[in-house]
């Protein structure tokens, strides 16, 4: 799917229980493009509760960035419901973006809806389900923007 000239590929998602803090530095550029939250992201592991955890590289890159961690990530809670997370930008009318997400269990849809984004609060301004859905949409909308901004320089 193509958004004003950028590319976004929606087969990948992101683990539910990651709570993304700030974009990083993503040495395979090839892979870039496949991330599901539209940039390689640190944050928070908060599959533990009360127990949040700064997952290092070798966690961040297969499972918190690409998802379905269960039975792969120690930390992954078995009882957790959904254990993927996936968005997709539907429209873009410069002060606000609409996204769709869905939320997955054992690759079948668990959750799903729309959501809409302001540009100029940088925040959701509807409610998301899951955990971290809302975190990870804002990752993924400030992703999308930056992507954005990019293809329209000269």
């Amino acid at each position: 799917m193509a958004c004003h000239g950028v590319w976004y590929h929606t087969s990948r998602m992101s683990c539910p229980c990651f709570e993304p803090v700030e974009p990083r530095p993503f040495a395979d550029a090839a892979r870039r493009a496949m991330l599901p939250l539209g940039d390689a992201w640190t944050g928070v592991c908060r599959a533990v509760e009360d127990e949040p955890f700064e997952p290092g590289p070798a966690l961040l890159d297969p499972y918190c960035n690409f998802g379905y961690a269960r039975g792969h990530c120690v930390r992954f809670p078995a009882a957790l419901a959904p254990d993927a997370a996936r968005f997709t930008i539907l429209s873009d009318d410069g002060a606000a973006l609409r996204l769709y997400y869905v939320l997955e269990r054992e690759h079948r849809p668990y959750a799903y809806g729309p959501l809409n984004f302001s540009v100029e609060r940088n925040q959701l301004t509807t409610p998301a389900e899951g955990l971290f859905t809302a975190a990870q949409a804002r990752a993924y909308s400030t992703s999308y923007l930056r992507r954005k901004s990019e293809s329209e320089r000269p």
